[in-house]
C-alpha cells in the first residue's frame, strides 16, 4: 500500500499510456490532479490538441505554484520525463516544506506500445519510442539526487495525515516489541442538550473505563472556547463535573486540562481538589495552568492580569497546594498571595496528589514544571514532543531533579474507526463544503484503529507516558472502538 500524506507534491514518470491518468483517477479526486491533457482542452479545442501544448504547460506550471504555496496536496500528470521541469517543481515544494514524491510508471516497452496502438488519437511511433528510452534512463538514482524524498513504484494508494505516514511499520513494531503507555480521554466539549446530559456523561465515562483508559479530563473554561466551538455552547464547570463523574466510576483517575489559576483563590482550590480526591476514593489529578482565554474573564468580571503576573500566580499555587494537603497548618506568604493558615481537612486520600503543568513554554512553563510539578502536558508531532522534552530536561539538570521523576503526557485529538471504509464515511460528515477531507482528517487525526497504534507507538519512543485524546464526536459507542487501542500498549 502506497501512503500519501495530505500535503506533500506527487509527480507521476512515465511514457504515454503508461497507466498514470488511470492510476490516479482510482486513487485521488479529480481535483488533486493538474494533468496537461486535461489543460490542453482548456486553452485548445480538446485535450489531444498539441497546438496548445504550450499553453497548457505554462497553465500547468501556474496551477502548481498556486496550489504548493496554499500546501495543498498535488499530483502533476504529465509524462514527467523532462528533468529541469521535474527539479523545479521539487524545489517549489521544498520551499513551501511539502515533501516531494516520485511515483515511477516502468510499463514494460511492449505494453505500452499496445496500450497506444488501441487508443485514439495515437502517439506517434517514433515520439513514443523517444519517451521509452528516456524513462529508461530515469533511474531512481537520478530522481533522488533531484531532490525527490520518495521514489516509488505504482500501487494501490491511501492519503493520511502526515504523523500516520510510517504507521504500518509502527503497528508491526508495537506488535513484535510491544511498549507500554496509558491513555487518557478529554471531554473538551458536552453536545447533549439537558436533560440528556447528566445521562450522557455517565454512559461516556463508564465506557471509557470499560476500555481500559486510565484517565478522565475535563477542560476548566465557563463558556466554550473557539478553538471547540461556539461561545454559547453547555459548558459544565470542571470541578463539579469531576466529582459526579466520580460517583459513576470505580477506577478511572478523574483530573482537569488544566485549572486556569485565575479562576479561583489558589487556597480555595486546594480545598475542591482534596474534597474531589476523598469522594473518588484517591483518583484526582491536579492540572494547572496560567490561564489565557482573555474573554471568559472579561464576561464573568475577573480582572486578566499580565503574563508575568499570572504565572506569579501559578508558581504560588504551585508551592501552596502541597502546604494545604499536608500535615499542620503553616503560614504561606507568596508572590501574589498570603495563606494565614494553610489548613485542609479532610485532607486527600493520596499521600501525594499529582499535579499536572499544562503548556509547553520552554523558558517558563517547563521550569515551572522542573521545579514543582509530578507531570508535564505538551502538544505537537513526536519530533516537538521530543525536542520540548530535551528542553525539560535541560531544566531539571539546572535544579537537581531526576527527569524520570515526571510523567510525560501529550494532548491530541483522534478520529478513528474500525476499518477505512467507516473512516473515510466519517471524515466525510465532519468536513465542510469549503474544505478537502484530506484537511479534515488531518486537523482531526484521522486514521484506523491499526493506524493509531503506530501513531501512538512514535510518541511512546519519544518517552510519551500517557497519550491524552479527545474525540470530534464523543459517544459510548465511538469511546469502545478505542479499546484495542489502549490494549495495545498495557
Amino acid at each position: 500500500m502506497l501512503r500519501l500524506p495530505t500535503r506533500c507534491l506527487v509527480v507521476l514518470i512515465g511514457p504515454s499510456s503508461a497507466g498514470k491518468s488511470t492510476w490516479a483517477a482510482r486513487y485521488l479526486r479529480p481535483e488533486q490532479v493538474v494533468a496537461s491533457d486535461d489543460l490542453r482542452a482548456v486553452v485548445g479545442e480538446t485535450r489531444h490538441d498539441q497546438r496548445a501544448g504550450n499553453d497548457a504547460f505554462d497553465l500547468l506550471e501556474r496551477i502548481v505554484a498556486m496550489r504548493l504555496k496554499k500546501r495543498l496536496l498535488t499530483v502533476i500528470d504529465t509524462t514527467g520525463l523532462q528533468a529541469d521541469r521535474r527539479a523545479a517543481w521539487v524545489a517549489l515544494a521544498h520551499r513551501h516544506g511539502l515533501p516531494a514524491f516520485a511515483v515511477v510508471f516502468d510499463t514494460p516497452a511492449a505494453e505500452v506500445r499496445a496500450r497506444n496502438a488501441a487508443r485514439l488519437p495515437r502517439i506517434p511511433a517514433g515520439a513514443l519510442s523517444r519517451q521509452i528510452r528516456t524513462a529508461e534512463v530515469t533511474t531512481d538514482d537520478l530522481l533522488r539526487s533531484e531532490g525527490f524524498d520518495r521514489v516509488v513504484r505504482p500501487d494501490d494508494a491511501v492519503v493520511v495525515p502526515p504523523d500516520l505516514l510510517d504507521a504500518p511499520s509502527l503497528h508491526h513494531r508495537q506488535t513484535q516489541e510491544p511498549v507500554t503507555m496509558r491513555f487518557g480521554l478529554q471531554l473538551p466539549r458536552f453536545d447533549p442538550e439537558p436533560p440528556d446530559l447528566a445521562s450522557h456523561l455517565r454512559e461516556v465515562a463508564r465506557a471509557a473505563e470499560d476500555a481500559g483508559f486510565h484517565s478522565l479530563w475535563v477542560m476548566d473554561h465557563l463558556m466554550q472556547i473557539p478553538q471547540v466551538g461556539r461561545e454559547w455552547e453547555d459548558m459544565l464547570e470542571s470541578w463539579t463535573t469531576l466529582a459526579w463523574m466520580a460517583g459513576v466510576t470505580e477506577r478511572i483517575r478523574l483530573g482537569t486540562l488544566v485549572t486556569g489559576i485565575t479562576y479561583r483563590n489558589p487556597a480555595h482550590l486546594a480545598k475542591i481538589i482534596a474534597t474531589v480526591d476523598v469522594l473518588s476514593g484517591g483518583r484526582a489529578i491536579a492540572g494547572l495552568g496560567a490561564a489565557w482565554f482573555e474573554r471568559e474573564h472579561e464576561a464573568y468580571g475577573w480582572g486578566f492580569p499580565d503574563v508575568a503576573d499570572r504565572y506569579a500566580r501559578l508558581r504560588d499555587a504551585l508551592r501552596l497546594l502541597p502546604l494545604m494537603w499536608g500535615p499542620g497548618s503553616p503560614r504561606f506568604d507568596g508572590e501574589t498571595i498570603t495563606v494565614p493558615e494553610a489548613i485542609c481537612y479532610p485532607r486527600p486520600l493520596q499521600e501525594q496528589v499529582p499535579i499536572l503543568v499544562g503548556g509547553s513554554g520552554e523558558r517558563t512553563t517547563l521550569r515551572l514544571v522542573a521545579e514543582h510539578a509530578d507531570a508535564c502536558n505538551l502538544f505537537g508531532d513526536p519530533e516537538t514532543v521530543a525536542r520540548k522534552l530535551e528542553v525539560l530536561r535541560g531544566h531539571c539538570a539546572d535544579v537537581d531533579r531526576p527527569f524520570d521523576d515526571i510523567e510525560v503526557t501529550t494532548l491530541g485529538t483522534v478520529l478513528a474507526a474500525p476499518d477505512a471504509d467507516t473512516l473515510a464515511g466519517r471524515v466525510a460528515e465532519l468536513t465542510r463544503p469549503d474544505r478537502a477531507p484530506e484537511t479534515t482528517a488531518e486537523s482531526l487525526g484521522a486514521g484506523t484503529i491499526e493506524d493509531q497504534i503506530g501513531r501512538f507507538r512514535a510518541y511512546a519512543d519519544v518517552g510519551v507516558h500517557t497519550a491524552i485524546i479527545n474525540l470530534p464526536v464523543t459517544t459510548p459507542e465511538r469511546v469502545a472502538e478505542l479499546a484495542p487501542l489502549v490494549a495495545a500498549f498495557a
